[in-house]
């Protein structure tokens, strides 16, 4: 899978805000500083599409940037467009009382309404393991009819001894198959192929099919 070319789109306070829904949308969710900005830069090999920020919750806004694909490179090869959507970050965001509810709403209202959502990625910290406010996304996201894939970040820092173990506790917590935890890090070449190959077959694209996408009817171990 090539990423033949990718842009910012626009910033939206609203999903009704939203740029049309004309191609399949991969929207990224997690705790803030778990790495959301870093994975998209990751996955479209552009180093700052998303501004990564050190400080948490500094996104605040639903950001989208268009991502155009190819299968493989030559004359022969099938192409495909889709669309990112930066989610703020929960857990850490700072500011009044009220702005932080309103961030509440507007992503409750994107996963929601969004007509062209496709799946949804839940990134979790695979060093910190699931937060309460991860397990409040995964609830969500089982009532819900949206494929997800769970990715678990920062995977470098732990030592290939540990790393299996971390994603055996993540699937435990999370009630979900333990092939379906996809081990990722934006700082090594660590599972970017393997989300992208997820996230095409949860498009419906370039044929693709992945054990790390699931749906609210898959069953718990």
């Amino acid at each position: 899978m090539i990423v033949l070319d990718a842009s910012f789109d626009k910033s939206a306070p609203r999903v009704e805000e939203s740029p049309p829904a004309d191609r399949p949308e991969i929207c990224f969710a997690g705790r803030s500083n778990v790495g959301k900005s870093s994975a998209l830069n990751v996955l479209t090999r552009r180093k700052q599409l998303a501004r990564v920020s050190k400080t948490p919750g500094r996104t605040r806004l639903l950001n989208f940037f268009n991502v155009e694909l190819a299968d493989r490179a030559g004359p022969h090869r099938r192409t495909a467009q889709v669309r990112f959507c930066d989610l703020p970050g929960y857990g850490f965001a700072r500011g009044p009382k009220d702005e932080r509810r309103a961030w509440g709403q507007m992503i409750g209202d994107y996963l929601q309404k969004r007509e062209s959502l496709a799946v949804v990625v839940v990134l979790i910290d695979a060093e910190v393991g699931p937060q309460p406010r991860d397990f409040e996304m995964m609830e969500f996201l089982r009532v819900s009819t949206h494929p997800f894939i769970i990715a678990a970040t920062k995977a470098d820092r732990l030592a290939r001894t540990r790393r299996g173990a971390a994603l055996d506790r993540i699937a435990r917590d999370l009630e979900v198959p333990r092939e379906s935890v996809l081990a990722f890090s934006s700082q090594e070449d660590i599972g970017w192929k393997e989300l992208w190959k997820a996230l095409c077959a949860a498009c419906g694209i370039f044929g693709a099919a992945s054990d790390h996408v699931l749906t609210s009817e898959e069953e718990a171990p």
